[in-house]
């Protein structure tokens, strides 16, 4: 059949260890000539503390589910689908179906050209923030435009009545629930 790409639906949250559970069993059956690649796609995400300081962490990009490049045949595909925490592989008509060039390619791109962290909040223009910290602290803005390579908020507050246009880091402002 030959090496094809598959997806595999795992628990969400559990991406990595379905990886490393794939991998154990490969080198455990010495089958290593048939599964050529497992990926789990990730971007960097900026985690805001209430100290400000900021931790970059991963996520992945697709939750729940793993990439596999393999030569599946049908006792390949009960082993890896009677791992812990998987669910199935993707598939028309309860069978595992190989992922097309395109989307492949899509996936595999987004994991060569990673973006730059971006923010685990993320502010829409109209919305609604409170500030935390600063000169404007427990004053309520609306976002009116989110810079997100230089980490800064423009919003709109109303000091005195009057409306008036401020640039602040988005460490300093929260989300209004």
């Amino acid at each position: 059949m030959g090496m094809e790409w598959y997806a595999i639906q795992t628990y969400s949250g559990s991406e990595q260890s379905v990886k490393k559970a794939i991998e154990n069993m490969v080198r455990e059956n010495n089958i290593s000539d048939r599964v050529q690649e497992i990926i789990v796609p990730t971007e960097d995400v900026i985690e805001l503390s209430k100290k400000s300081k900021n931790k970059v962490t991963e996520r992945s990009l697709y939750p729940g589910y793993v990439f596999i490049k393999v030569d599946l045949d049908t006792v390949l595909w009960h082993k890896i689908q009677s791992l812990p925490r998987v669910s199935r592989f993707i598939g028309e008509s309860k069978k595992p179906t190989p992922l097309s060039d395109a989307d492949i390619g899509n996936i595999l791109e987004k994991m060569t050209n990673r973006a730059a962290p971006k923010p685990k909040i993320y502010y829409e223009k109209g919305e609604v923030v409170r500030i935390i910290e600063g000169p404007f602290a427990n004053f309520t803005a609306t976002v009116e435009e989110y810079d997100v390579e230089h980490r800064k908020l423009k919003l709109n507050v109303s000091i005195f009545g009057r409306n008036t246009l401020i640039e602040i880091l988005y460490s300093q402002v929260e989300k209004i629930i």
